[in-house]
């Protein structure tokens, strides 16, 4: 497969897993929402807000909670149907970052939850400055795993070794360099950490909704996912784990 190629499957394979997607993925912390209305210099109530990649609206429906007019766009078959079950009183449309369906200075906030990175940045970058008006902004962020934690950074390493994936260079990747190559935009940074318990089931399920375990072999993936319960299940006996987050955020203005 050539990277182009299994870029676009790891994109696509979310789709037929949109309900396990939607069960068992992380929410985000009301902080994180603090911090993109201080780095945008706006509340959220009553702004115009695209979110783009909504997949199943876990950050849209947090979003419309916080009082903003969010529309979602979102260019997958089975992500978007789980989105419509799922909340069906909010607006969605389909379409891309590359090419976003809406109109010239229509938005003050365009969002990215987990999205970004399915981009094409050259395509993205002028597509969100389009559709902002003067002085909106692009918020961008991606829940990470917080790889000082020594429990997370040994399955990390689990996983690097089972799948041939860098994890902290993929974390790494999470910066303004690689998000925008033009430099175009001046991104403000901003980690906020938070946890959250939930029992082994739930963050296996958690891990097998990534695209990295969806494009796999299902051998391949349900032998790591064996093993990984045995060693989870060794670190926390009662069957509950704490994994602990840092959301990675980046709001750049539209000036």
């Amino acid at each position: 497969m050539t990277t182009a190629s299994s870029h676009s499957a790891r994109a696509q394979s979310f789709n037929a897993a949109a309900a396990q997607y939607a069960a068992n993925r992380p929410s985000y912390p009301p902080a994180l929402f603090d911090a993109v209305e201080d780095l945008a210099g706006r509340p959220l109530t009553g702004a115009r807000v695209a979110d783009v990649g909504a997949g199943t609206g876990i950050a849209t429906a947090l979003l419309h909670a916080r009082g903003a007019d969010v529309i979602a766009v979102e260019p997958g078959d089975g992500m978007a149907a789980q989105f419509r079950r799922g909340h069906p009183d909010l607006p969605i449309v389909r379409g891309d970052g590359n090419t976003l369906p809406l109109a010239d200075s229509s938005v003050d906030l365009v969002t990215y939850a987990q999205a970004w990175h399915w981009t094409d940045p050259a395509l993205a970058v002028p597509e969100a400055l389009r559709v902002l008006r003067p002085g909106g902004a692009l918020a961008l962020w991606w829940n990470t795993d917080a790889l000082d934690v020594s429990w997370l950074a040994d399955a990390a390493r689990r996983m690097e070794r089972h799948f041939a994936v860098d994890v902290p260079a993929e974390q790494r990747n999470v910066n303004a360099r690689v998000i925008d190559p033009s430099g175009r935009l001046d991104f403000r940074q901003r980690t906020v950490r938070w946890s959250r318990r939930v029992p082994v089931d739930i963050h296996l399920a958690n891990l097998g909704s990534h695209s990295i375990f969806l494009v796999a072999d299902k051998e391949h993936t349900t032998a790591f996912l064996t093993e990984e319960r045995r060693h989870l299940l060794q670190a926390f006996p009662d069957g509950i784990v704490e994994v602990t987050y840092d959301v990675r955020l980046l709001v750049a203005l539209n000036a």
